[in-house]
């Protein structure tokens, strides 16, 4: 397993490479696969809060999907340990639903999930009006905080087992894919437990 480590806005001594590559070695027992872990430490000049200083950010990639984590503490070992330990359980819970969709042998459509987690959509038509504004090129509803990001990925359609498992290995609560079997853009989000809800876009 290769290791690459970079930083940001700080010095990166040689200890703290070693440092990291010994802790990366657990990795191994969750995920075999492994490839190349990459490390990036970044340091913030004013931090709003001097427990979360510094950045730690985690990237394995694999023959399979890329696994990321991060975490912020008030030294680079403590946010090393934090974000190893989110991968670490990222890759356990990803482990744990492939365990329990063993012996599935069709995946469940998105359909038959839909039906089935889905509540009804309340009709806008009866909504309130809100007043519109615009900031910059941005309409924006509401008196709302603005947060723009844009990001883009490239995406081949999956079923939903996959995006599940996709899902639980960037440790994210939500996960936006295009369904193999509705060619449908949809997303599916956590609720509890094994529990999921999806949704997906009428394209009209």
């Amino acid at each position: 397993m290769d290791v690459v480590v970079s930083s940001r806005h700080c010095e990166v001594s040689d200890r703290f490479r070693e440092h990291v590559e010994e802790k990366l070695t657990r990795l191994e027992k969750h995920n075999h696969r492994i490839i190349r872990v990459e490390v990036l430490l970044e340091k913030e000049a004013r931090p709003r809060d001097p427990e979360r200083t510094v950045r730690v950010e985690l990237t394995a990639k694999s023959k399979g999907p890329v696994v990321r984590a991060e975490a912020a503490a008030e030294d680079k070992m403590a946010a090393l340990d934090l974000a190893l330990d989110k991968m670490a359980a990222q890759m356990r819970r990803a482990a744990d639903r492939k365990k329990v969709h063993r012996g599935q042998h069709k995946p469940e459509s998105l359909g038959q999930a839909m039906a089935r987690t889905s509540p009804p959509l309340a009709d806008q038509s009866d909504a309130e009006h809100i007043a519109e504004r615009k900031v910059g090129p941005v309409t924006v509803t509401g008196d709302g905080p603005l947060v723009v990001r844009e990001k883009s990925h490239a995406a081949a359609p999956m079923t939903l087992e996959q995006a599940l498992y996709e899902m639980e290995l960037v440790g994210h609560d939500f996960y936006l894919f295009v369904d193999k079997e509705s060619e449908k853009p949809s997303v599916v989000y956590r609720r509890r437990g094994y529990d999921y809800g999806v949704i997906s876009l009428e394209m009209g």
